[in-house]
């Protein structure tokens, strides 16, 4: 299949002298959080271009949602895994001139798609732009929609006081990122598929892939709210086995140094210990441990690699 990352702008764009934003979005096994987290993009002050769903079967699909959205809308099917998901969809943009991944439980204030757009306008050099969460369930219970949506509200309410402030990052953050079409074409980045199901440092690796293009940053201006929804995540043993071996092979491959790994893998080790005798109950550390020591085990013996979780139970 010839990919489509190097198509022109759509009519429309270059019509209003603008860019196409083309809002991408990976799920799995959570239609009832889509149906809830979907409409809202129909808030936006400026409305993507386009909302691109990928998910591993029609099941996860939530169809009158879509429907629903004043803008053009997509729906593909992929093998499931974030990584694969997301290379579905570069390899179906349709003359997009910025992409921006958003997680299925990612609420954005309705000035976010405005200024995204301003800042790949007058900021010709930036490659990559993450937003502010004001607010991330992925560390803790999690949050509903009603509570994202008053979170989100009141981030709005104070946007004139934060300014437009940029800010150099390492990389985005996968729940909100968006990239220019461009330098992903330039650079040849692909989600690494290597690292399966849920990704982890997905993010990290395909935004440093994109940066040797241009700068990326992360906007004062771009607002939203992470859910954290509990729904459809990994299991504790794998995910604590990826926390090990994700940031050694990303090591190896130079998308992530030595010291960025080395915290990594060392922060996730000290709170899965020192939480394991008194866990928080959404999260299983005595699995993340397990996971942590079979995956410190396999690199002492030369057998360390992510694919590995796909094994086990």
């Amino acid at each position: 299949m010839t990919s489509t990352l190097d198509l022109p702008r759509s009519r429309a764009s270059q019509a209003r002298g603008g860019l196409t934003l083309c809002v991408a979005i990976p799920s799995s096994n959570r239609r009832v959080i889509l149906e809830e987290t979907l409409p809202e993009l129909a808030r936006q002050v400026r409305l993507p271009d386009e909302v691109v769903l990928c998910a591993p079967s029609r099941q996860d699909m939530p169809a009158q949602a879509l429907r629903s959205l004043p803008c053009r809308t997509r729906q593909l099917l992929s093998e499931r895994g974030l990584c694969r998901q997301r290379n579905h969809i570069l390899d179906h943009l349709d003359g997009a001139d910025v992409v921006l991944f958003l997680d299925d439980d990612f609420l954005m204030s309705r000035t976010f798609l405005h200024e995204l757009e301003r800042i790949f306008l007058e900021e010709p050099d930036i490659v990559m732009c993450t937003g502010t969460v004001h607010a991330d369930g992925a560390t803790s219970a999690g949050l509903s929609v009603a509570e994202g949506r008053t979170i989100v509200a009141e981030s709005e309410c104070d946007w004139e006081g934060r300014g437009r402030a940029l800010h150099p990052v390492y990389s985005g953050y996968g729940c909100n990122m968006a990239f220019r079409v461009s330098a992903i074409a330039q650079s040849g980045a692909r989600f690494d598929e290597r690292l399966p199901l849920y990704g982890w440092l997905e993010d990290v690796d395909f935004s440093r892939q994109v940066a040797h293009a241009g700068r990326s940053v992360r906007a004062d201006g771009l607002n939203g709210v992470h859910l954290g929804t509990k729904t459809g995540r990994t299991s504790g043993v794998k995910l604590g086995y990826s926390q090990i071996a994700n940031p050694v092979y990303l090591m190896r491959k130079k998308t992530m140094g030595t010291r960025q790994a080395g915290m990594q893998m060392a922060r996730n080790i000290v709170a899965n210990t020192t939480r394991v005798l008194r866990p928080e109950p959404w999260v299983d550390r005595r699995g993340r441990l397990k996971g942590n020591l079979r995956a410190v085990a396999d690199l002492v013996r030369g057998k360390l690699s992510p694919e590995k979780i796909m094994a086990m139970d």
